[in-house]
């Protein structure tokens, strides 16, 4: 019984510490969001740092996105990939669309493959990030790790425009110049079905 209620305190007592742990881990998070808006990128980064070391995949993609950009730190795309890839390993859509974004050029140390691009950016786009959707749709426009097809482009521009992609409605409209009536409908209606079922039925 005492080993039992000896348990249940230490339990208790971790989920208290996870949860100060994570207030703090919030507290420095908004630090450095503060930094940034203040225009101070290196002090931003300096708050960001041990929390993306902590496995915190939002920090993870800012240090990506400073790294990428030269923001606070020195230019570095290999370190942008590294922490564009710990974040999208964690499911996060940004970090995702961004790495994807690499393999697509082939750079930061990483060798370009339009298939790995393909295989992010639908990571991205079935968690409703619109640029991940818009990217996927130009991997089918051009057949770019994929098979070229106008049907699917059409869907994901489509679906991409519905969350917010100025770029993703024009897109989508040149492709209907090259489509029939009844294809048009078709990708409209495999839209649809994609963003109604959660992104599990998107056309393929």
């Amino acid at each position: 019984m005492g080993k039992t209620i000896k348990n249940r305190i230490t339990l208790t007592l971790a989920s208290v510490l996870s949860l100060a742990f994570t207030q703090v881990s919030a507290q420095d998070f908004q630090k450095g969001t503060e930094a940034l808006e203040a225009g101070d990128f290196a002090r931003a980064f300096k708050e960001w740092e041990p929390l993306a070391e902590k496995g915190d995949d939002d920090a993870q993609f800012n240090l990506g996105l400073m790294y990428d950009r030269g923001e606070g730190v020195a230019q570095d795309s290999a370190e942008a990939v590294k922490w564009y890839r710990l974040a999208a390993e964690q499911g996060n859509p940004i970090a995702q669309n961004s790495l994807g974004g690499f393999y697509y050029s082939g750079i930061g140390g990483v060798l370009k493959d339009h298939s790995e691009a393909v295989k992010w950016y639908r990571l991205a786009a079935k968690q409703g990030d619109n640029h991940g959707q818009f990217n996927l749709g130009l991997m089918y426009t051009y057949g770019n790790g994929v098979q070229q097809d106008n049907l699917k482009a059409h869907m994901w521009y489509n679906i991409a425009s519905a969350n917010g992609s100025v770029s993703g409605g024009k897109e989508r409209d040149k492709r209907e110049v090259l489509m029939s009536k009844s294809d048009i409908t078709k990708a409209t209606a495999m839209a649809r079905e994609c963003m109604a079922s959660d992104y599990k039925k998107c056309g393929y």
